[in-house]
């Protein structure tokens, strides 16, 4: 490779670390504007993911109760993150078509309805957190002594829900207007604010107070509420594509009610596929902690890998959405089959690499041989699937584009929990291939998922999707 042509990528990654409001998304080379948006989506992405890490890397040092407050208050509050991550995607739909129809005010107008969902959202979310915390931490099987020191932490993590709505519902907007750059910028804030403040208010660094496991919950949520006054101050700003005004919180029913319909379907992709995994650990854990160790690991390493895959998949909603805005069917097409050659040549790829050197992977998380070799299989089995993972990933973005959410819906219904949950739980138990048996059943569903995602997308249905 040519040193011009290293100069001109470096160039174009700085540029869409940069962000830019007037660039149009319609127009030029699909493999331009989709580097442009996939970068500081799969940073967005990853930034999301540190905040869970941060927190129990910094309360392991209060013991075991303190851990398990935090797991298990960011297990039940899975629910609310599907649906943030629901409404964020109706919203990137119709704030996607609006700007493809170059109708910002309508754009601005129906981000200002998405801000009332969010604030409903919120508001019961927190209330009921908050007066019910104690009993929510039993439910989850949690002992005397994690209820007694955990309840104000969740508490917190509960009244404060807002900042976790509005960072998945704001960035929505960024990213249906073509603005992925802002979110990855408001998480970046919102990390570096919740890293430096941990310790100091877990443990009592300097002037701060030593507040314990609770300290974990405030930083927390002082880093994401600054993340989303940063977010509002760029949707308010008059040099963006979305400019918020006042006339634009004045509720309008019918959009809200459609922005409902297609937030409907996003929260229902995220519980299913979410409880279908919770589902398999539960198959997995009757086999001893180190099958669970090891699946939880190769579980986890793949999420990890296959992050730039998810931002070139996001990166197709916002295209289609906009394409179809503007009239661009053809486009919208092609954008898709492109960015599915990109994502399954990553995925192919990432999985050789999986196969090949799994030892060394798993040796960098742990020891025990049992454990290893668990994890070494699982890694193996279900990377041979990643082509096709990849290839279902982008159809099922290109539908949630088009705000056909309730597809996709149906879609992981069928692969989830009609063919994975039963094929799993036979070959474990009526086979007795024990945690092979779930191995298998992956690898199965999601080579499944891709098949059916890519036949629905060439029936068409969603280039005629009213939003």
């Amino acid at each position: 490779m040519s040193v011009k042509k290293i100069r001109a990528g470096f160039e174009l990654f700085k540029e869409a670390l940069a962000g830019s409001s007037t660039l149009n998304y319609t127009e030029g080379s699909i493999a331009r504007v989709t580097f442009l948006l996939a970068v500081p989506m799969i940073l967005e992405m990853a930034m999301e993911s540190v905040f869970a890490i941060v927190d129990i890397f910094f309360v392991a040092g209060l013991g075991a109760a303190a851990v398990a407050t935090v797991g298990l208050t960011e297990a039940m509050m899975s629910l609310l993150y599907a649906v943030a991550i629901g409404l964020s995607m109706g919203t990137t739909a119709m704030v996607a078509r609006r700007i493809g129809e170059e109708n910002a005010r309508s754009a601005a107008f129906a981000a200002g309805q998405a801000l009332w969902m969010g604030i409903f959202v919120s508001v019961f979310v927190g209330v009921v957190g908050y007066f019910y915390a104690g009993k929510i931490l039993g439910l989850m099987g949690a002992d005397a002594e994690v209820v007694a020191m955990g309840t104000t932490y969740t508490q917190i993590m509960f009244s404060g829900c807002f900042t976790i709505v509005f960072l998945f519902l704001n960035n929505g907007i960024f990213r249906g207007a073509g603005d992925a750059s802002i979110a990855m910028r408001s998480l970046i804030l919102a990390n570096g604010i919740n890293i430096v403040l941990d310790p100091c208010l877990i443990y009592g660094w300097g002037p701060f107070p030593d507040m314990g496991v609770t300290g974990a919950a405030v930083a927390t949520n002082i880093g994401r509420g600054v993340g989303v006054l940063y977010q509002l101050y760029y949707l308010c700003a008059s040099n963006r594509r979305i400019q918020l005004g006042l006339k634009d919180l004045v509720i309008k029913i019918s959009v809200v009610l459609a922005l409902v319909r297609i937030s409907v379907g996003g929260i229902a992709q995220f519980l299913i596929a979410t409880a279908s995994w919770v589902f398999l650990m539960r198959l997995v854990s009757a086999y001893g902690s180190d099958a669970v160790a090891g699946y939880t690991i190769a579980v986890r390493v793949m999420m990890f890998v296959i992050l730039p895959a998810w931002g070139l998949s996001n990166a197709v909603a916002t295209l289609v959405g906009q394409n179809l805005g503007a009239g661009k069917v053809q486009r919208a097409v092609d954008t898709v089959w492109q960015v599915a050659k990109y994502n399954v040549t990553y995925m192919v790829l990432v999985s050789a690499v999986l196969i090949v050197f799994p030892n060394a992977i798993m040796g960098l998380f742990t020891v025990e041989p049992n454990a290893v070799a668990y994890g070494i299989d699982a890694m193996r089995i279900m990377s041979y699937s990643f082509g096709f993972m990849g290839l279902g990933m982008v159809a099922i973005q290109a539908f949630n584009g088009a705000g056909d959410t309730m597809t996709p819906t149906w879609i992981n219904g069928f692969c989830y929990w009609v063919v994975q949950i039963p094929v799993a739980y036979f070959l474990a138990t009526m086979l007795e291939m024990g945690p092979y048996g779930v191995f298998w059943a992956i690898f199965l569903a999601e080579i499944l998922l891709g098949v059916v995602g890519v036949l629905y997308f060439m029936r068409g249905g969603w280039k005629t999707r009213v939003v």
